[in-house]
């Protein structure tokens, strides 16, 4: 074929006198930019299939992580009926566990294996309808409860007792301590959640670390804890220890563990929201692997949906809303190493939750910044085990609080009570 029968395929049209060079020229230019046209579509289809592979491989990971505690969901479908029912559309209650499992390579290191295991904390998160604000309440593992009759990990079952909370989870695992919750405060656990020891440090660590703040030098050989006074990042291992000392930290007592426990919760959602983590994929990665491997959580919740739901409602909640306060208690009467709830601030406080109605919470006093104690100058603090963690004085005469944020909207008829604690958004220091 002549070049000037070339130029004609390539679409030159007529040709004049001199042309045939030129049209060879533009017709090797147009095949080679097709060609180049042609493998960078190719490239782009490779790429965008490798993207989508990895990202499904990703996906399949961090799904296949989270594991579902189907046993759980049974023995609590077995009780329906004797379950109380969620009153408004939207509100989630979440029972958080935290427990003291030495099962594992890792968390042996904390402990002999007694072949069982008990809830070192728990906490029952309520989250509003619209997701104005989370609440998190922490549950005494000493205070004294009706334990339901449930079923064993061997398959048999249980007798009802008036023991203390833990023994629920040691018992029957997390479908004894939501029927046990359910049955203290009428509230409906929509989800529940169980992490360890081991992944307690991890969660910590995806997020490089949490800041507190310590008066002074912390040694402590039981917690594995050696800290240096001032603003200290703590790290998973480091941060383990901070939340589960007892002789070197506080008044030595499960109140002020509890107390100190509340605050580095507020300090890690804070660390979160302050470092845009739910929004940049490069730092979401890491946590999410963390808290995936680490997570035992009821089937619906068990997967990146269930969780993703649960999270996307709760980035855009202010900090100053996301509150921790401990249920209102005190030494129970026959034995002050026990405690027992302090009512009618309990009902009230399950009341409000249970209906979605708003909850503040506030300080009692001032802080010194490693244990939680009065600063100088400030009231005194109630012995351990001996306050209800609520302003009885405003709350219970129906007075509004002079400050703290609420949900009430204006013209409201029921104040919110105000209970003792904290709030994501104090910083660790003041």
């Amino acid at each position: 074929m002549t070049d000037t029968a070339r130029g004609s395929e390539d679409g030159d049209g007529v040709l004049g006198p001199g042309a045939g060079a030129s049209a060879t020229g533009s017709g090797l230019r147009r095949r080679r930019r097709r060609r180049w046209l042609r493998w960078s579509a190719l490239g782009t289809v490779l790429a965008l299939t490798g993207a989508a592979g990895i990202g499904w491989t990703v996906y399949t990971k961090l799904n296949g992580n989270i594991t579902p505690d189907e046993a759980a969901a049974a023995e609590l479908a077995r009780y329906e009926k004797e379950r109380p029912t969620s009153l408004v559309r939207g509100a989630q209650n979440i029972l958080l566990i935290g427990s003291d499992s030495r099962s594992g390579k890792d968390n042996a290191r904390y402990g002999r294996d007694p072949g069982t295991e008990r809830s070192d904390t728990a906490m029952l998160l309520h989250l509003s309808a619209g997701r104005r604000s989370a609440t998190a309440v922490s549950l005494p593992r000493d205070l004294m409860v009706d334990v339901p009759g449930c079923r064993r990990p061997d398959g048999s079952r249980s007798v009802p007792a008036f023991a203390q909370f833990n023994y629920a989870f040691e018992v029957g695992g997390s479908a004894c301590s939501i029927r046990t919750v359910e049955k203290l405060t009428h509230v409906r656990i929509d989800h529940h959640v169980v992490v360890d020891f081991h992944g307690f440090k991890e969660m910590v660590d995806a997020v490089d670390g949490v800041e507190m703040c310590l008066r002074a030098p912390v040694t402590d050989k039981a917690a594995r804890l050696r800290l240096p006074a001032g603003r200290v990042t703590l790290s998973g291992e480091q941060a383990l220890g901070y939340v589960r000392a007892r002789k070197s930290l506080g008044d030595g007592s499960d109140t002020d563990r509890m107390e100190r426990q509340q605050r580095f919760l507020g300090a890690l959602v804070n660390k979160v929201q302050s470092n845009r983590v739910l929004l940049n994929p490069v730092k979401l990665y890491p946590v999410l692997n963390a808290a995936t491997s680490a997570l035992t959580t009821d089937p619906e919740l068990a997967n990146l949906r269930g969780l993703y739901e649960l999270v996307r409602g709760l980035r855009d909640i202010p900090t100053e809303r996301v509150q921790f306060l401990t249920v209102p208690r005190r030494s129970w009467d026959q034995n002050p190493n026990r405690d027992q709830l302090v009512e009618p601030a309990a009902q009230k406080l399950f009341t409000r939750l249970r209906t979605d109605e708003p909850v503040t919470v506030a300080g009692a006093a001032p802080r010194r910044p490693d244990d939680g104690r009065p600063g100088p100058g400030g009231p005194g603090r109630a012995a351990p085990h001996d306050y209800g963690a609520y302003e009885l004085g405003d709350a219970l005469s129906g007075k509004r609080p002079a400050a703290g944020p609420t949900d009430e909207p204006s013209g409201g008829v029921s104040p919110a009570p105000t209970f003792r604690g904290n709030t994501a958004a104090e910083d660790p220091c003041e």
